[in-house]
């Protein structure tokens, strides 16, 4: 099984390096042919409603995915087909009326998501929700069928989906502007551009479903046709599973909108939210999907009773990788912070100013980020023991308290002047999300300790201090080298100034975290050797 682990992990982290460095170049192709015009700059408020969806019940690890793998990872390939056929028949119903809603009320969810619009971008805007919402109903589809894919032991389809849609976009705008040229930046050319980039998006989303189409049938999962069948067991398992955990997931976007609100008092904020949030994403994203997408469908068939002591070495498993790869990101993210930013951003317009506050943003990113990952190792735990409402509770809790926090940690801003003695300005909105997240995983861990009995967490505990001192340790070398040499101005300099210290760092958490005797660090180490000396 550890093999096998590996190889899937191997795979996802490829599929999903592929998927990242394709957005990338679509970035690049839309920036250099749009720039901030007014096509693009509608299409970011046309595609808030269909890119949500799309992200949360299409995407890997999603609420749908989720589900369908906790199910059908325990049950035979013949009752999978039916049980993807009676969720793709309900869930395509439900989704053609959200459909039908975009469409209509396109106009009014436009001035909704941005009030302060032009008529010119609201009606491109308008234009553009509207051929882009039946990426409703498609990420409904994609979410289920990558779901079974993954419950049958395929991950690469999957992993690469979101290339399909980046490919789209490069070919769309490059067809456009083969057609049009220097043109496409005019103001004429703003509702051309507009429908463009909306009909590619929706071309791409389709080929997110049309691609894993193959594999369905190859596994005998798919079935054309309709079945209404709400009573078979392993729909309505799946229901009780994905219901609670789409309006979890949901939830969290709140949590998005309520740190916007108290960034709105803080100038930059929420545009340095933004930059901080993207450098924590592309690594987060590269190892979460690496570590969850295999490991859910090993906690989905250790459920029994007879596989518990095995459940929980996975569960140990999942929750020590996580915390092993996240420890020393999170501490080059606080030692390096500056030159990190500086390298990455730090050019034109951005300037000083911004950099220090997107530092002070990474910074307080850097020590959350074994808890970001370890909440979703628990979650998908709980998922697979076909719970997705102690998640789902967690979650409503969790806004309450983050309103809180974040109000408390920004000075408690009132009509009477500050009421908080803690002003810890932007790093504030994000230190507000790394208590929630803490507080998540304790009581997620209380919780799955008194429904399984039996797990070690003094041990776990023991082991998670261990790596924070290594980390600790590491992260402290690579800011003293930082510190204490001179390094070249310029851009080889900011590369030398992150790469040694970033390498001194990780070198000393590996061999401090290896003395310790935790067994993932060794794995890590180990695996990380034989890829250098193959090379």
């Amino acid at each position: 099984m550890a093999r096998s682990l590996k190889g899937i992990a191997l795979v996802v982290t490829l599929g999903t390096l592929l998927s990242k460095v394709g957005g990338l170049v679509r970035q690049l192709v839309i920036a250099a042919a749009f720039g901030v015009g007014a096509a693009y700059d509608a299409y970011n408020y046309a595609y808030v409603l269909p890119g949500f969806l799309l992200i949360l019940l299409g995407g890997i690890n999603g609420p749908f995915h989720s589900a369908m793998v906790s199910v059908l990872s325990r049950r035979p390939r013949a009752e999978g087909a039916h049980i993807l056929a009676a969720l793709n028949t309900s869930v395509s119903a439900l989704l053609l009326l959200v459909t039908l809603v975009l469409v209509l009320a396109a106009d009014p969810l436009i001035t909704l998501v941005g009030p302060g619009l032009s008529p010119e971008l609201h009606a491109i805007a308008s234009v553009q929700l509207r051929v882009m919402a039946p990426m409703a109903l498609l990420a409904g589809l994609i979410g289920l069928g990558f779901g079974s894919l993954n419950a049958a032991d395929e991950f690469w389809i999957p992993a690469i989906s979101p290339l399909m849609s980046s490919a789209a976009l490069v070919v769309g705008v490059g067809l456009l502007w083969w057609q049009l040229g220097s043109e496409i930046t005019l103001p004429a050319a703003a509702m051309s551009g507009g429908v463009v980039l909306a009909l590619a998006t929706l071309v791409g989303a389709l080929l997110q479903w049309l691609i894993q189409l193959p594999a369905l049938i190859r596994q005998g999962l798919a079935r054309f046709q309709l079945v209404w069948d709400w009573r078979h067991p392993g729909v309505r398992e799946v229901w009780q599973v994905m219901g609670p955990a789409t309006l979890s997931s949901g939830m969290l976007q709140i949590n998005v909108f309520t740190d916007l609100f108290f960034a709105s008092g803080i100038i930059g904020a929420a545009a340095g939210l933004g930059y901080a949030n993207l450098l924590v994403q592309t690594p987060l994203g590269l190892i979460s999907n690496a570590l969850l997408v295999p490991l859910l469908p090993t906690f989905s068939r250790l459920t029994a009773p007879e596989d518990r002591l095995q459940l929980i070495a996975r569960i140990r498993q999942g929750l020590m990788l996580s915390t092993a790869s996240m420890l020393p990101l999170g501490g080059i993210f606080i030692a390096l912070g500056a030159p990190i930013v500086a390298l990455v951003y730090e050019r034109g317009a951005f300037d000083a100013s911004a950099a220090e506050l997107v530092t002070g943003l990474l910074m307080a990113y850097g020590l959350g980020m074994p808890a970001y990952l370890g909440r979703d190792v628990l979650v998908r735990v709980f998922y697979a023991l076909g719970d997705g409402t102690t998640p789902f509770r967690l979650s409503m809790a969790g806004i309450g308290l983050n309103v809180v926090f974040d109000w408390i940690l920004v000075g408690g801003p009132t009509p009477w002047g500050r009421q908080s003695p803690f002003d810890f300005g932007a790093p504030g909105l994000v230190l507000a999300t790394v208590i929630i997240n803490v507080l998540t995983c304790g009581v997620l861990l209380l919780a799955l300790q008194r429904r399984l009995q039996g797990l070690p967490l003094r041990a776990w505990l023991s082991d998670a201090l261990r790596l924070s001192l290594a980390a600790a340790l590491g992260a402290s070398a690579a800011w003293g080298l930082m510190v204490l040499v001179s390094w070249p101005v310029g851009l080889v300099g900011l590369t030398l100034q992150v790469a040694i210290p970033a390498s001194l760092g990780l070198l000393i958490y590996g061999g401090v975290g290896t003395a310790f005797g935790v067994s993932e660090v060794t794995e890590i180490v180990g695996t990380l050797s034989r890829m250098v000396k193959r090379r």
